[in-house]
This record gives structure tokens, C-alpha cells and sequence, in this order.
């Protein structure tokens, strides 16, 4: 069948209602209203099989019944078409819940390390960047291949990071077996869970957006949601650590977890990030002694 050639388009295939009008939030996200009242969104995917790897991230994490996440009518190579979550203000209780059902989550697993969700490709992506969803048998060894190093490579070549400074991530991959911490079992990750991906709903339930998910260390996204702030965050962990405690060392190991999101950001946004990268990265080897 061929794609649909608008978002209205899009969300009439997907849902079996007429659209009775449309708002664009961006180059690739619009609104759309049906004829039986509701809203819906729709996402055109950037890369190729990119619609396609976020729904089967939705619905993996749904799969969970951990977190919630907006209800998938439908997706194909270009579109994918999801529930519109009315927000409101971010609130202790929700963030409470919320730090429970992450907890949870992770709980429900993965196959391996690296390992997509089912019916997702290998090659998926972390927001507008490609990331390889390749299974490994260890955590430290995984994340260093397949995640920290590419991406390390690229900002070298890209002149974003000095080759001195590589040196020092370097030496964090080579030493990851140490850093790391207790060995875990891979944990079913949102994989992307920044700020702009956590909506606070006006019904008081958070809702998660725009996964890159995929099996790894649990540890991650807790990683990822300290790197940009998030409302009520203290509240979340202690709410994660009162369901599923943290290893010991965990606060001391969150620069580890935050190498990867942050060379993603330096190859695509440039040196600042490139900066922050090699700061976690000798923040960590001193934790190390």
C-alpha cells in the first residue's frame, strides 16, 4: 500500500475516522482531529524505518504494563500515528507513580543487551541519530562497542572532539568492567529518557514518548533523565530505589551512563556536549581512584 501523503491522510488510514482538521507542531509532528472527537498525532519518521522502530518501542514498553505510553492506532515506513496525552503540571504524586512503573519496567527485561524490541530493526535510532541494536552477552563490553566507541569515533573524525580527550573515554571503555558496578541483566529501557520524552498528563499519570528502546543497563535511564532535569526527579528515584534498589555506587557511576547520549549530542550539536563527554568521563575515572 502505498504511504499516505499527508499527516490527515495518515491518521484516516490508521484510525478508520475522517480528519476534520489538522495543526502542524513541527516539520514532522502534527495534530489531527477526527469525526468522533478525538485527537490523535502524527509523526512522520526522519530516517528510513524510523516510524516503524518507535511504535515497536511503544509497544514493547506497553507490553510491560509498567509505564504508560500513548496507544499506537497504527505506522508504516513513513507514519506512525499515536493517542495526542493532554498534559498538565508535573505533580509529586504522578512523579511518585511514575518512579514505581520505570521500576517496574526494567523489571519486565530483555532478551540481551543491545536486543530490540520485538519486531523492531537493528538499525533504530536515538532521536534524530542512528543507533545499532546489537545483542551482547555483558553490559561493560556492549556499551563500549556499540554505543560509547562509535559515536567517540565520529566526533573524532568530525574535529568536535580532540583525539587527547578520546583518549580519556577510551580509557573509561577499557575500564568499564571495573566501573560498572554488580553485574545486572538487561533491563527493558525506554533507551531516550530525557525530559522532552516524559509528558506529565492532566489526568495525573506520566506518559513516556519517543523511545529508543532496546535491552540495557537499568541504570541508564536514570542516567538520562538527570542530564537535562526533570521535574520532581529526586522524587522518581526515591520512588524507583523504594520498588527496586540501586546498586551501591549507582550515583557515582550516572557520568558512565551519560557517555553515550552526550557524543550523540556532540556529533550533532557540536562541542559544547563534546566538553560535557570528556568531563563525565574523567569525573569517572577519578571515582575509579
Amino acid at each position: 500500500m502505498p504511504s499516505a501523503p499527508s499527516p490527515s491522510a495518515a491518521a484516516a488510514r490508521f484510525t478508520g475516522r475522517s480528519a476534520t482538521g489538522g495543526r502542524r507542531l513541527s516539520g514532522t509532528l502534527a495534530e489531527v482531529a477526527l469525526d468522533d472527537g478525538r485527537t490523535v498525532m502524527v509523526k512522520r519518521g526522519e530516517g528510513a524505518g524510523a516510524a516503524r522502530a518507535e511504535a515497536a518501542g511503544l509497544r514493547w514498553l506497553a507490553g510491560a504494563g509498567a509505564v504508560r505510553v500513548p496507544a499506537v492506532h497504527g505506522d508504516d515506513a513513513e507514519w506512525l500515528v499515536t493517542d495526542r496525552v493532554e498534559q498538565g503540571p508535573p505533580g509529586a504524586g504522578a512523579a511518585a507513580a511514575f518512579g514505581r512503573d520505570l521500576a517496574a519496567l526494567h523489571a519486565a527485561g530483555a532478551p540481551a543487551f543491545g536486543a530490540p524490541p520485538p519486531g523492531g530493526p537493528r538499525e533504530a535510532y536515538i532521536g534524530l541519530a542512528p543507533m545499532r541494536n546489537v545483542p551482547g552477552d555483558t553490559w561493560p563490553g556492549w556499551y563500549a562497542e556499540h554505543r560509547v566507541l562509535p559515536y567517540l569515533r565520529r566526533a573524532v573524525d568530525a574535529g568536535t572532539l580532540r583525539s587527547a580527550e578520546a583518549a580519556d573515554i577510551e580509557l573509561v571503555c577499557a575500564r568499564l568492567p571495573r566501573l560498572a558496578g554488580p553485574a545486572e541483566p538487561p533491563a527493558r529501557l525506554h533507551g531516550d529518557l530525557w525530559n522532552g520524552n516524559v509528558l506529565w498528563g492532566a489526568d495525573g499519570h506520566v506518559r513516556l514518548i519517543d523511545p529508543a528502546a532496546h535491552g540495557g543497563h537499568r541504570e541508564t535511564d536514570l542516567a538520562m533523565l538527570r542530564l537535562f532535569g526533570c521535574p520532581h526527579l529526586e522524587r522518581i528515584v526515591d520512588a524507583y530505589q523504594e520498588a527496586a534498589p540501586l546498586a551501591d555506587g549507582w550515583a557515582g557511576r550516572v557520568g558512565v551512563h551519560q557517555l553515550f547520549p552526550l557524543l550523540v549530542h556532540a556529533v550533532l550539536f557540536g562541542r559544547g556536549y563534546a566538553e560535557r563527554a570528556v568531563a563525565a568521563a574523567r569525573a569517572a575515572l577519578r571515582s575509579a581512584g
